[in-house]
């Protein structure tokens, strides 16, 4: 499998990302901002840092790079694609994802290791998780407070589309805790804390956060190994 992982000017953690890919299993393909071509990947990831300098709001100028208008057209039609912090930003501004990222409610910066518990299995980005598992993972942000207004707040509940929640403590004031979310496909996530900060026991915290790149890997073989039973019965 082929994962794109984005790189934008002022992204930091493109190359964790294609780290985090590679240990999952996949082939990580570096994709450029200003290259509209994706290069035939399976799935994508926007990567946590700070787009374009976080100029005019966070993520709203990523949201119109060449790169970002071939990924929009192609989520729409079922492509997979993680946005991690920064990527969470932009996904919001390219309205792939509903509501927004703001200032963080105490006005720091905060970075830390933080608990989160995973609301929805039942993306193709968490599929290998349980619904209600803890899991640890880094977060580092200054504008990683999620807002919208409460009739996306209660739809995104009723529907399952609350991927994770913060646990033991809530970094940034996110309504209802909420730490990822997803689109109603289930196949765009957006998360604020970095998953693929914790795929190894050597700078830990957990390897918790490689289940985020193992299950997209699950949910691509198993579209893979759907479509061909089907074209074995036309």
């Amino acid at each position: 499998m082929r994962i794109g992982v984005v790189t934008f000017p002022g992204s930091l953690d493109d190359g964790d990302a294609a780290r985090a890919v590679r240990l999952a299993g996949a082939d990580a393909v570096r994709l450029w901002h200003g290259d509209p071509d994706l290069h035939n990947v399976d799935a994508v990831v926007l990567p946590g840092g700070f787009s374009y300098g976080d100029y005019l709001r966070c993520g709203a100028i990523a949201r119109f790079a060449p790169a970002m208008e071939s990924i929009i057209d192609a989520a729409r039609g079922g492509l997979p694609v993680l946005g991690i912090c920064n990527g969470f930003q932009i996904l919001c501004e390219a309205h792939l994802l509903p509501g927004a990222l703001t200032r963080n409610q105490h006005l720091h910066f905060r970075n830390r290791d933080q608990w989160l518990r995973v609301e929805s299995a039942d993306t193709a980005w968490t599929n290998t998780f349980q619904p209600g598992q803890e899991i640890l993972i880094p977060v580092k942000n200054g504008e990683g407070c999620y807002v919208a207004d409460q009739r996306t707040l209660d739809a995104l509940e009723a529907e399952g589309r609350v991927v994770a929640r913060y646990i033991r403590g809530n970094p940034n004031g996110s309504q209802r805790d909420i730490a990822a979310v997803t689109n109603e496909a289930g196949n765009v996530v957006g998360i604020m804390p970095h998953p693929e900060h914790a795929v190894e026991a050597l700078t830990g915290p957990s390897l918790d956060g490689l289940g985020f790149f193992t299950s997209v890997l699950r949910a691509l073989a198993g579209a893979t190994a759907g479509a061909s039973h089907a074209g074995g019965h036309q």
